[in-house]
């Protein structure tokens, strides 16, 4: 077991905020925000506060996770991730619990701002958003351990974490902020899958049922090509179908190179350095995706 002797505080928390994970909490803000700047609305203060919202409901999900887990001996020594501060005892449970608390307590603070000026469905975002976190490996039946994973990433990181910031800035909901918010959902999705894939023998015997448990190894590298692909298929589609962006929402295909290397990486290893590389770079794809569909909008408009 790692001790705290000789790793300083900082350090420690940063692990269990797992700052890799940070890029899903980011994108979909960035896409929210550029498709009201395509329709030429733009509050800085409104998306400051959505970005800060979004990390610390990122941040205390994460250390949700890591208290639960280790309760629950999901992350035992043999598991090939990082090490997570409670289960290595780097930080007295008590402590990841009361930081828990803290950190959804700031998010609520940038929510209530936000509730001001954008009205009483932003109490309804964040709310949700706060309980899918802790619900994810806490409570008496964490959907995290029912294979359901996947499914709460794709929604909250992409429909609800996308069109929210969208109806942040314009107090109102167009078809286009779903439709992009398809893409920027399938990759944070892809971000837990191939954490999935890579625990998937620490989780079985621990009785953690991920979806990578539940349909195996072979499935889960096809789930994953398919949640890291079909964003660009998408993509295109929305340029072709919808008749107001132009050609720059193509942008996007520029990480395609990045995609196919992530893709053929979690099909070819099973060793942890190696999953947990595509796992920082699928949170880079992410990322690098999201800029460049927000800078197409933008250049679009």
């Amino acid at each position: 077991m790692t001790t705290a002797a000789g790793i300083g505080t900082v350090r420690i928390w940063l692990m269990a905020a797992r700052p890799r994970t940070l890029p899903a909490a980011v994108a979909p803000v960035l896409v929210g925000t550029a498709l009201a700047g395509y329709a030429n609305v733009f509050h800085p203060l409104r998306f400051a506060a959505a970005l800060i919202g979004a990390l610390l409901i990122q941040v205390g999900t994460n250390l949700s996770n890591d208290y639960s887990d280790a309760r629950r001996g999901a992350d035992a020594e043999d598991r090939l991730g990082p090490v997570r501060v409670t289960a290595g005892g780097l930080v007295p449970p008590r402590q990841v619990l009361i930081a828990t608390y803290v950190t959804f307590g700031l998010a609520v603070l940038a929510g209530v701002y936000l509730i001001v000026v954008a009205g009483w469905v932003l109490l309804v975002i964040g709310a949700a958003s706060i309980l899918a976190g802790a619900a994810y490996t806490g409570g008496p039946r964490p959907y995290g351990y029912e294979g359901l994973g996947e499914v709460f990433v794709f929604l909250f990181f992409g429909l609800v974490a996308v069109a929210g910031s969208y109806f942040v800035q314009v107090r109102s909901l167009e078809w286009e902020a779903f439709a992009l918010a398809v893409p920027v959902g399938l990759l944070a999705a892809a971000i837990l899958v191939v954490n999935n894939v890579r625990d998937i023998d620490s989780d079985r015997r621990a009785g953690k049922r991920t979806l990578a448990v539940r349909v195996g190894r072979a499935r889960s590298r096809t789930l994953y090509a398919v949640t890291v692909g079909l964003p660009f298929v998408i993509v295109a589609l929305i340029w072709l179908l919808s008749g107001r962006f132009s050609a720059w929402l193509l942008l996007t295909w520029l990480t395609v190179p990045l995609a196919v290397r992530l893709v053929q990486t979690v099909d070819r290893h099973t060793d942890g350095p190696s999953l947990n590389r595509a796992l920082a770079g699928t949170g880079q794809l992410q990322l690098g995706f999201c800029l460049l569909l927000s800078a197409g909008l933008l250049l679009s408009g």
